[in-house]
């Protein structure tokens, strides 16, 4: 089990930036895949950033350039250094971890924390 919890959402104008932190309750280096996704109102669950594979990132096309995803292995904490944001940006942000084994995948989510880009 993974519990997630996510920090550091709020309000912000075009062009700010915004930090977000997720803190996993165990060790984020046995977690095999960690990072976030984003939801806004009608619209579908989509990736932003994650690890895969050890020190591998995957980003979003629309975040490429502006978003940073980085770890602290020895606080068990996940971030995303938002910078440039758009309004397009504003969703619920969630923390998703998976953990794989040969025979198993457990997939993991945090509540998720509102970040809004308006003027």
């Amino acid at each position: 089990q993974v519990q997630l919890v996510e920090s550091g959402g709020g309000l912000v104008q075009p062009g700010g930036s915004l930090r977000l932190s997720c803190a996993a309750s165990r060790s984020i280096r046995s977690i095999n895949t960690m990072g976030w996704y984003r939801q806004a109102p009608g619209n579908q669950r989509e990736l932003v950033a994650v690890f895969t594979n050890g020190d591998s990132t995957v980003y979003a096309d629309s975040v490429k350039g502006r978003f940073t995803i980085s770890r602290d292995n020895a606080k068990n904490t996940v971030f995303l250094q938002m910078n440039s944001l758009k309004p397009e940006d504003t969703a619920v942000y969630l923390c998703n971890a998976i953990l794989r084994g040969r025979a198993y995948e457990l997939e993991f989510w945090g509540q998720g924390t509102q970040v809004t880009v308006s003027s």
